[in-house]
């Protein structure tokens, strides 16, 4: 039988505030609207993770916009890391061919999952493809992503909250969090 989540004794440091995350929403969000005045933006969330963020964004984005999910899995063998083996279990409810399209992700790791879904956005025709993210893990990056708009480049640590989960859990926390590592091995 797997233990209880401990919402607070499982994190071991608060990463970012939900006040540090509200500022640079709001930063992004005044940089997004200047940048696509005029424009048909599409605002593509991949769920579960970039959920809490594309909603919060999308609020501060002040021009009319159209917002779509996917969801897709990547991740196999164990629940902290990438297969890098990507599919799709819900694509795009609506057509972007000739939109600007704006992806919104949680965060970027690897990046192999991110590239595998701009190579599959790209044969939709959009006008334009960009990448919008809350977090940035650069140290761990084994295909080179252009990112367009960056909320936070963090460490190297597994992180939880905001959106961001381990086994489904932690996504509620208002702030982004390193989770213990002694938690990963008495989750299931």
């Amino acid at each position: 039988m797997s233990r209880p989540v401990d919402l607070a004794n499982d994190i071991g440091e608060v990463l970012l505030t939900e006040e540090q995350i509200a500022a640079r929403v709001a930063e992004l969000g005044r940089k997004i609207s200047a940048d696509y005045a005029g424009k048909n933006l599409t605002l593509v969330s991949v769920l579960k993770g970039s959920l809490p963020f594309m909603a919060d964004l999308m609020r501060q984005i002040a021009l009319p916009l159209r917002i779509d999910l996917m969801e897709v899995s990547s991740y196999g063998g164990t629940a902290t890391e990438s297969s890098g083996l990507v599919r799709i279990i819900k694509d795009l409810s609506a057509s972007i061919s000739g939109e600007d399209v704006l992806l919104v992700e949680d965060i970027i790791d690897t990046g192999l999952t991110l590239n595998y879904l701009v190579r599959y956005l790209r044969g939709k025709n959009p006008a334009s493809l960009k990448i919008c993210t809350l977090l940035d893990k650069p140290a761990r990056r084994l295909v080179e992503i252009p990112v367009d708009y960056q909320g936070f480049e963090i460490p190297d640590q597994f992180v939880v909250g905001y959106g961001l989960d381990y086994s489904e859990r932690y996504r509620n926390l208002r702030f982004v969090g390193v989770l213990r590592p002694e938690v990963y091995s008495s989750l299931g």
